[in-house]
């Protein structure tokens, strides 16, 4: 991932959220999939795997996380705890359906996996971990993301952003190709298509949460006992390997598997493997 700063300095311009993304599809089989896109993305990156599993008759849920969708100054004020909120109420209704429930999380939502799998122990028939992301560690990451805890207890942490660059998380190049025509021209008051494409800038103060989160998640891993299956790109760009390797090694699982794939970057679920991914998830689901 590739960054740079864009200080926020007028007044943002009121407009209404963008269209809900967000994907639900009935299924037959008595289980449903929950599928969770990253930290200011959108749905719209689970939508491949959802079809897929829907196929093979799964209940599919894609929610939207808290205020994803809506303008970037009320994203940015947005805590972990809210995100994950978000999430957990869709889970708890599909809990009550009966059906035996599973959660994959993409990027940070991989870390709310791993919190529901805490929380609800075995109500949770299993989880998926893709590109799970405790740190920013990928090749792509600049330097001076290091520095970036000064700006946290500070009015910093509100007026500041990063703004994607290529590689976007994609090796496809057609696939990378569409999201820089969108990048390439987002104004950080003028935001369109955020609820196809994600956001082009990211709040310094979401950062923050992250690391938040990720201190909450550390210390209660070998607390964790659900089934649970990892998936990392070897070429990682926003978080390293060693993210999965960490979670896999200190989780109390007995059933877990890292899976490590050789031709992508971060955002699995849309890459160049997206159709391994869904395999190694269907083996692993159909296990259980």
């Amino acid at each position: 991932m590739s960054l740079v700063f864009s200080l926020d300095l007028k007044k943002p311009a009121k407009r209404p959220p963008e269209p809900d993304e967000s994907l639900t599809l009935p299924g037959t089989n008595g289980r449903t999939l929950i599928l969770v896109h990253g930290l200011t993305g959108t749905p719209n990156e689970m939508r491949y795997l959802a079809f897929f599993f829907n196929k093979l008759g799964y209940s599919i849920l894609c929610p939207r996380l808290a205020n994803h969708g809506e303008p970037l100054h009320v994203l940015k004020h947005t805590t972990w705890e809210e995100l994950y909120d978000s999430l957990r109420s869709v889970v708890v209704d599909s809990l009550k359906s009966g059906d035996k429930v599973f959660v994959a999380g993409l990027s940070m939502s991989a870390l709310f996996v791993l919190l529901l799998a805490e929380e609800f122990e075995d109500q949770i028939a299993g989880g998926i971990c893709l590109a799970p992301t405790l740190f920013f560690d990928g090749w792509n990451v600049p330097w001076y993301n290091r520095l970036l805890p000064l700006t946290y207890y500070t009015p910093l942490k509100y007026t500041l952003y990063f703004k994607e660059s290529s590689p976007y998380g994609i090796k496809n190049e057609r696939m990378r190709a569409m999201v820089h025509r969108y990048y390439s021209k987002a104004r950080l008051h003028n935001l369109e298509g955020v609820g196809k494409f994600g956001y082009p800038f990211f709040p310094v103060s979401l950062f923050h949460e992250l690391k938040r989160v990720a201190s909450r998640v550390i210390p209660m891993l070998g607390r964790i006992r659900a089934p649970m299956l990892l998936v990392h790109p070897r070429e990682d760009d926003t978080a390293s390997i060693r993210n999965s390797q960490l979670i896999h090694d200190r989780i109390s699982s007995p059933i877990k598997k890292l899976v490590i794939l050789e031709d992508s970057y971060h955002v699995i679920t849309a890459d160049q493997e997206r159709e391994k991914v869904a395999r190694e998830m269907q083996q692993f689901l159909e296990s259980l």
